[in-house]
């Protein structure tokens, strides 16, 4: 067990270990929860909250290229869907069952069967037929999000491709995990419009766009994983469910 502070200078450097990472979008999470529930004349809460997704979408990735078992990995997202999709359904639906609308641990799993796709037909070393994979995943990925109704439908999906495609720290990596998310944020997703005016200018931000922030802690990550554990691994994935059955309850008692 790695006992790593969560983040400390690498390289006299500061930046982010992966639990770091992983605890900053749980928080993040938790906010933006929280505005759907008990909160939500507090829109602060959600305009956080939309850093959450892209940090667990990267950190999707990185699971991916770290682990030693992709089965395992998978089934294991496989298994926390399914308990999670009960209080996804109770916090978002106000019923047990919601069926147009999945949790967001669907929307991991159908990226990362992408990405292994694409990764075991890169292995064979024939140029040609990993991009018609590579292009034949994103655009199916994509339907395939938007037909089950999973969380950020197909753009979620499309984002997990993002930080794969543009996975490596060179500059143009980074551009285009920037241009990729504004692209699928403020142009696919768009949403509700906050209007500013500074210095006598008048302009509007989009809610949504505020998930391009996230790229700020997503850099600060160098490959350190930090504090390492089975029951925080396993913390990590049960607070998805946990929390949002307990954001019902607190609805609930404070409604009836």
């Amino acid at each position: 067990m790695s006992t790593n502070n969560l983040s400390t200078p690498a390289s006299g450097r500061f930046s982010l270990s992966a639990a770091a990472l992983h605890i900053l979008a749980m928080v993040l999470m938790l906010m933006d929860h929280l505005w759907a529930t008990l909160l939500p004349a507090q829109d602060w809460l959600t305009c956080a909250g939309r850093l959450a997704f892209p940090i667990f979408a990267f950190m999707a990735v990185e699971g991916y290229f770290h682990t030693h078992s992709f089965r395992k990995y998978a089934l294991r997202l496989a298994l926390f869907a399914v308990l999670s999709e009960v209080p996804f359904d109770l916090m978002y639906g106000g019923t047990w069952f919601y069926p147009v609308h999945q949790n967001v641990i669907w929307t991991l799993l159908l990226g990362l069967l992408g990405i292994h796709l694409m990764e075991t037909v890169r292995k064979k070393q024939k140029t040609w037929l990993y991009l018609l994979t590579a292009l034949l995943v994103v655009l199916s990925g994509t339907v395939l999000g938007t037909l089950s109704m999973v969380d950020y439908y197909g753009t979620g999906v499309l984002t997990i491709f993002i930080f794969y495609f543009f996975r490596r720290r060179k500059w143009w990596c980074l551009a285009g995990q920037l241009l990729a998310l504004y692209w699928v944020n403020v142009q696919l997703l768009g949403g509700l419009l906050y209007p500013v005016h500074i210095f006598g200018m008048e302009f509007e931000i989009c809610q949504q766009g505020f998930a391009l922030l996230a790229l700020i802690p997503i850099w600060l990550y160098r490959g350190r994983q930090g504090y390492h554990s089975k029951p925080f691994q396993y913390a990590c994935y049960a607070f998805y469910p946990v929390h949002m059955l307990i954001l019902v309850l607190i609805l609930q008692y404070l409604t009836r």
